[in-house]
């Protein structure tokens, strides 16, 4: 074991190679993601008419996309213009912070969404007096302070360990586990916190998104109206695009078997968390932009307006 320090720098390895070609691909994506969320956010709050519920849970949705693309890109961007691939100690500990809390909103808010798309095809008649601007609000607000509670805890766990010689992160940010691997002091609790809090964190909204996902299938399979299905499927397709590309892409960085982590290719890696920080990120607001007639009218009427 190596030379052991509490505050150093650590070195982000991904992307090496081909800077040059690199930069202008991931500005692109920046920009759309910024680009793309930023719209969703003006057109909701420029239309009164979408000030309801399931309007604010998107837009809890972008803002969780834009800090988990600027928790991680720009560092990125700054390291392929100018080849310095070092992160401080403590820009290091505030990036796992941001990032933990913006994943774990997305996860959280999506699971919100699918209670909502429940509520709307499961019991019509009561969704305006359940699904309610209040009890959203409220959720929302536990949602965030929830996160926020559950990133400190793992972003203090991990500021009480010391480093080895070894710093040299696989990504091209700071995550909990790369960091815990470096670590030359006791990591049992951190591991049986990331493990027992952490996996909570993830399995709770994904099987509150399961659920309601039986459920609707069900109300689904009993609709005998011409066009019922149709229906159905344009009121949940956004959302389940976009939960089957988070958590197909969750599946991919964090839950892989450990022989087949060990054995696969760096640069297969490197995809998968490209797709997942970034990438699923930058197409969330498209999805929903694209096949939600709502959004699309007010846009139109803004750019229209102006």
């Amino acid at each position: 074991m190596g030379n052991q320090t509490s505050t150093s720098e650590f070195l982000l390895l991904a992307f090496s190679n081909h800077q040059e070609l690199l930069f202008p691909l991931f500005l692109v994506l920046y920009l759309a993601a910024l680009l793309g969320n930023l719209l969703i956010l003006v057109a909701v709050g420029s239309d009164s008419r979408l000030h309801t519920p399931m309007y604010v849970l998107l837009v809890n949705l972008s803002l969780a996309d834009l800090c988990f693309t600027s928790t991680t890109v720009p560092r990125l961007l700054y390291a392929l213009l100018t080849g310095d691939q070092t992160i401080t100690h403590s820009a290091c500990l505030s990036q796992v912070f941001f990032f933990l809390m913006a994943g774990n909103v997305d996860s959280y808010v999506l699971a919100a969404m699918a209670w909502d798309r429940y509520v709307a095809i499961c019991k019509p008649l009561h969704y305006a007096t359940v699904v309610t601007l209040p009890r959203c609000m409220v959720l929302l607000g536990a949602v965030w302070v929830g996160t926020a509670l559950h990133s400190l805890l793992h972003t203090v766990l991990l500021a009480r360990l010391t480093f080895c010689n070894n710093r040299a992160l696989p990504y091209f940010y700071c995550d909990v586990h790369p960091l815990l691997h470096l670590a030359c002091s006791d990591t049992s609790l951190n591991y049986m916190i990331a493990i027992v809090e952490g996996g909570s964190v993830i399995i709770v909204p994904a099987i509150c998104i399961m659920a309601s996902y039986a459920f609707i299938g069900a109300a689904v399979c009993q609709i005998r109206a011409p066009g019922g299905f149709r229906k159905a499927f344009s009121t949940c397709g956004s959302h389940l695009t976009v939960v089957i590309l988070f958590y197909g892409t969750v599946v991919g960085v964090y839950l892989q078997p450990p022989s087949q982590a060990n054995d696969q290719e760096e640069d297969q890696d490197f995809v998968t968390t490209v797709m997942f920080s970034v990438v699923a990120p930058t197409l969330n607001p498209y999805i929903y932009s694209l096949q939600n007639r709502e959004i699309k009218a007010a846009l139109t009427k803004l750019f229209m307006e102006s």
